[in-house]
């Protein structure tokens, strides 16, 4: 091969690593990354829960979740309830009501009534970015839709989910292309949003 041939070659390689077009694909094991829409709901700060004691309207009521999480229920007290499914929290107020009431335990339930822990975040290139909190788990492609979409000067192949780890607090950057995700090559890709996530759009 001539020197100039290898020139032109070498010329050729760095064109192609300074376009957006030839970067090789990041690999990520997007599978991995969990789906809560598998799982019964946690509950979180600010939602807001009924419990309900049958036949016992003196111990229903009404409760939000605190900032220290916690909700406080007649005559238990206060009771941890954030990081709990409400069947958690069911089986913990009727162990507590045990040391309060003779004989069997009445039927207790706890509906989750309002949603408020679920927050979410999208910023840069979108028409309507911000904090959202839907009531309902939603996809990466769901997120940008509340968002308003993409504008015209996006980069749709650059975007970044942010997702900090809660068992060990570290930040982790999720690269999404949302090209392959629209046009299904890549619909792994298409991942839940978790709360507390930030998508940004370059």
């Amino acid at each position: 091969m001539s020197i100039r041939v290898l020139h032109l070659a070498s010329l050729s390689i760095l064109a192609c690593a300074s376009l957006a077009g030839c970067r090789r694909p990041i690999p990520y094991d997007y599978a991995a990354e969990p789906d809560p829409r598998k799982n019964p709901y946690v509950l979180g700060v600010a939602d807001r829960i009924r419990i309900s004691v049958w036949q016992n309207q003196d111990l229903s009521t009404d409760a939000v979740v605190r900032p220290d999480g916690t909700v406080t229920m007649p005559l238990v007290g206060d009771i941890k309830a954030a990081g709990l499914a409400p069947d958690q929290l069911r089986e913990t107020i009727r162990q507590r009501l045990q040391a309060y009431l003779k004989g069997s335990i009445p039927n207790i339930t706890v509906a989750v009534t309002d949603v408020v822990s679920y927050r979410f975040t999208v910023s840069g290139a979108v028409f309507q970015g911000g904090s959202f909190t839907p009531g309902r788990y939603v996809t990466v492609m769901e997120a940008i839709a509340m968002a308003g979409g993409l504008t015209r000067f996006a980069k749709p192949d650059q975007i970044i989910v942010n997702r900090v780890e809660a068992s060990t607090g570290q930040l982790r950057r999720i690269p999404i292309d949302y090209e392959k995700i629209s046009s299904g090559a890549a619909l792994a890709q298409n991942i839940v949003i978790l709360p507390g996530d930030s998508v940004y759009v370059p």
